[in-house]
């Protein structure tokens, strides 16, 4: 192993010329946006994170108005980024900061992994990057910068491997510019040390790194070994009314999607009648989309394209059934509720469900839910 001291100023004399010093979050640092940051970046990339930062900041700008504001609101402007647990926790963590912590972020790491949604590394990298304190992270970049330049033969998935990239990472963090060091070498791993087609001949360590000595950077870090996703299958009920507008239903607060608004669910087009008379509906005529696709007609029911969207343990394809329907009664409670689809309002929506409302605003289906609607009316 290099000598620490090595490792980190040779990291730090690259990242005072090339580091990502623009990055909003780097600006103004304050424990509270470096925690919004390192969350959002988790599994998602910076480019994808800088504008829903940007909007999550202007939304909730301290911790105070994210802990008082509805969770459907933290949803809304979660929509499209994936992995909404997270959003969640963030909710949740900012309502126990602000009850128990007087509304700031613990600076100690361990009492901060005990707050929903925060792990090692993050409360690691808090700490580091808000208080410069000399604490060690291990993200995705930072697994593979150590796997590579160590040489460090395992999937880093693996609790073995995990806890020796540990040992590294705590071995090679620097007493003193913490901060500076840590986000140095989260950059490293995003911009020069990157998962394919690494930029070797740039990187500041290369000179340490013993898989570019062996030439083969390419074999590290070991590939998590493949397995086969399985497919789960289900049905899309888009009801209509007679204004047109489209019936969405929260989902339970835990589990996929959770606390996010989408279609009504059903698992077999034997149950689209069961399903109806729960939600007190009764289906009046068969969607007109002809005007988008000529699909066949199943069951008197109009059915669009099966489409897929994979979660990170399995596919699910989904089809949707169109349908216009009348009220028995009127819809009362906050686990459903009718919106537009070229107008949904501030909910938090999964991708497939925003997708397919703003697919039936392009493809005029908005008109033929009001004329069949109106027609049996």
């Amino acid at each position: 192993m290099v000598k620490n001291a090595d490792f980190a100023n040779k990291l730090l004399g690259w990242y005072d010329q090339h580091g990502r010093a623009d990055l909003p979050w780097r600006q103004h640092i304050t424990p509270y946006r470096v925690w919004i940051s390192e969350i959002m970046l988790q599994q998602t990339q910076v480019n994808t994170v800088l504008p829903y930062f940007k909007r999550f900041e202007e939304r909730f700008p301290d911790i105070y108005t994210l802990a008082h504001a509805p969770l459907d609101g933290v949803l809304h402007l979660w929509t499209g980024l994936g992995y909404y647990a997270r959003a969640r926790n963030l909710h949740k963590t900012a309502n126990i900061v602000c009850t128990e912590f007087a509304g700031k972020l613990p600076e100690d790491p361990e009492q901060l992994q005990q707050l929903p949604g925060i792990g090692r590394s993050t409360a690691g990298a808090i700490c580091a990057i808000a208080h410069d304190q000399p604490r060690a992270i291990l993200d995705g970049n930072v697994k593979r910068v150590l796997s590579r330049h160590y040489a460090i033969e395992g999937w880093p998935g693996q609790s073995t491997i995990q806890k020796q990239l540990w040992q590294i990472s705590e071995a090679i963090t620097p007493e003193s510019r913490c901060a500076d060091y840590t986000q140095a070498i989260m950059d490293l791993g995003a911009t020069l040390c990157t998962r394919s087609k690494p930029n070797c001949t740039a990187c500041p360590v290369q000179p340490s790194c013993q898989s570019y000595s062996n030439d083969a950077v390419n074999q590290y870090p070991t590939r998590k070994p493949k397995k086969i996703l399985p497919t789960r299958k289900t049905f899309f009920l888009v009801m209509a009314d007679d204004r047109g507008h489209i019936l969405l239903q929260k989902r339970p607060p835990v589990g996929i999607w959770g606390g996010l608004w989408s279609f009504p669910e059903c698992e077999n087009q034997s149950e689209i009648q069961e399903v109806c008379a729960q939600l007190d509906v009764t289906p009046l005529d068969t969607l007109d989309t002809s005007n988008q696709k000529n699909q066949p007609t199943t069951n008197d029911y109009q059915y669009g394209d099966e489409q897929r969207h994979t979660f990170s343990h399995y596919h699910l394809d989904y089809t949707p059934i169109y349908l216009s329907v009348t009220l028995k009664s009127q819809i009362a409670g906050q686990q459903m509720t009718w919106v537009a689809a070229d107008c949904p309002g501030k909910l938090g929506l999964p991708r497939p469900v925003e997708k397919m409302l703003s697919d039936m605003c392009l493809n005029n289906l908005f008109d033929s839910i009001n004329k069949n609607a109106n027609t049996a009316n």
